[in-house]
């Protein structure tokens, strides 16, 4: 075990850590079973956090497995440049039946920050192709999110994760999100409709040359688990409508039930021009992710080839067969133990579960919608005041919950809570306990040292 860690530590550069603090505290999973895996030590965690938001039926699901089983019998991967393969096709006509109405059409990847890399160089060609290239310009919300390659990065609007990499990045326009408990007035309505001013305010002058807005459906992740409120993802998409700009909208992690439906638009009836998702798409499995698209985009790119309308894009594995194959096995579970309907169930419950934590000095909001949960720590309760960032009072949360049995990872001062979907209320009520422990323990080590824990 020691000379795994060793080698951990010498030769791997992980994502997203710090690597001094890896080193000081390594972890290394060896197993998994059900919503919970183990590291080298023997060791079990329950996965708060769907290993990174994806995970649905948890950890070995015997049909998940035997259906990558199946399809290595027969083929591993075949590209998909001029041509297409079994499941990758039957995968495409299911994701149709399930989709929005409106979206007609898919185009596989093999990440979620692909599928929007993907959305936006569409969007771009799309008004080309159709004779109206002054419109090049994107519009992203405030503290959005929508992964790490260049262009996602670009649309995107977290400063921490960001900033450093300005001199690659695309201008683009950036409108205010509306973040309740941080709002002036407090007030979900009002919050509400100054943003969607805002954004008219914004489109009046500008639509002309915008191609499209990105949007992240229903719940801005990366950012706190920011739940918008009612009204606000409908009155985006009738702004865009009303002044032709194409509506992108980012279901990576919202999508595949974790919300309480198929995919969180579904929550306003709202129809995307464009539509990424990943993550859930097969379970937690294997890297698939897809851009869907009105039958209206596709056609923009429909011609003959001297015409050079054609979308130039695709990766080695874009479609690959076990994906896929796992992908339809995921969706077949859906229907047959009715995932959608008993995450929407499960959520009142854990609704209650974390009403529990409200009465924590140090929790100053709870956000929720379906099985995406984010637990805003604060300083101060009454004047929402946030700790400083140098005391990471989320990272040393997490690390408590991790000594308790737990993993998870926050974002700055929140503790991010995405459990699997096929969690029960009993395992739901043992995570909600460790979350409740280790942040009274660690909250209350900070007040009485009155400096970095």
């Amino acid at each position: 075990m020691t000379e795994l860690i060793e080698k951990s530590k010498k030769h791997l550069w992980l994502p997203f850590t710090q690597m001094k603090d890896y080193e000081q505290d390594p972890l290394i999973i060896e197993s998994g079973e059900g919503i919970k895996v183990k590291d080298i030590h023997g060791k079990k965690y329950y996965d708060g956090f769907s290993s990174v938001w994806l995970n649905v039926h948890g950890h070995r699901k015997k049909e998940l497995d035997e259906a990558i089983k199946n399809q290595l019998e027969k083929i591993a991967h075949s590209t998909l440049l001029g041509m297409t393969n079994v499941p990758a096709t039957e995968l495409a006509a299911k994701l149709i039946e399930l989709t929005p109405e409106n979206v007609t059409r898919v185009f596989y990847s093999d990440s979620g920050a692909e599928a929007m890399e993907i959305a936006l160089k569409m969007a771009f060609q799309y008004w080309r192709n159709i004779g109206n290239p002054k419109k090049q310009k994107f519009i992203s919300m405030q503290n959005g999110y929508h992964g790490d390659t260049i262009g996602a990065v670009s649309i995107g609007s977290i400063d921490l994760f960001h900033h450093v990499y300005g001199a690659l990045m695309f201008d683009c326009f950036n409108v205010p999100y509306p973040y309740v408990y941080r709002s002036d007035s407090g007030d979900a309505t009002v919050c509400r409709d100054e943003c969607l001013q805002g954004l008219e305010e914004l489109l009046m002058e500008h639509h002309e040359e915008i191609a499209a807005l990105s949007i992240e459906s229903m719940v801005q992740g990366a950012a706190g688990m920011i739940v918008m409120p009612e009204g606000f993802l409908s009155g985006v998409r009738a702004l865009c409508t009303k002044y032709e700009v194409l509506m992108i909208v980012d279901e990576v992690a919202t999508g595949f039930g974790r919300t309480g439906k198929m995919f969180a638009c579904e929550h306003e009836q709202v129809q995307p021009d464009i539509m990424a998702a990943g993550k859930g798409i097969t379970g937690g499995y294997l890297p698939i992710a897809v851009t869907c698209t009105t039958e209206k985009v596709y056609e923009a790119f429909y011609d003959d080839y001297e015409n050079l309308k054609t979308f130039f894009h695709g990766h080695s594995y874009t479609g690959n067969q076990l994906g896929c194959a796992v992908a339809l096995e995921n969706l077949r579970l859906f229907e047959a133990e009715a995932i959608v309907e008993n995450v929407a169930l499960k959520a009142e419950q854990l609704k209650e579960m974390l009403g529990e934590l409200e009465s924590l000095p140090h929790v100053g909001d709870i956000r929720q919608l379906g099985m995406m949960c984010g637990i805003e720590l604060v300083q101060d309760k009454a004047t929402k005041a946030p700790y400083p960032f140098e005391k990471r009072i989320g990272y040393h949360v997490s690390l408590k919950m991790r000594e308790l049995g737990m993993l998870t990872r926050p974002m700055g001062n929140v503790i991010v809570f995405m459990p699997p979907l096929v969690s029960t209320n009993r395992e739901l009520q043992i995570m909600v306990n460790i979350m409740k422990e280790a942040i009274e323990v660690i909250t209350k080590e900070a007040a009485l040292i009155g400096e970095d824990v």
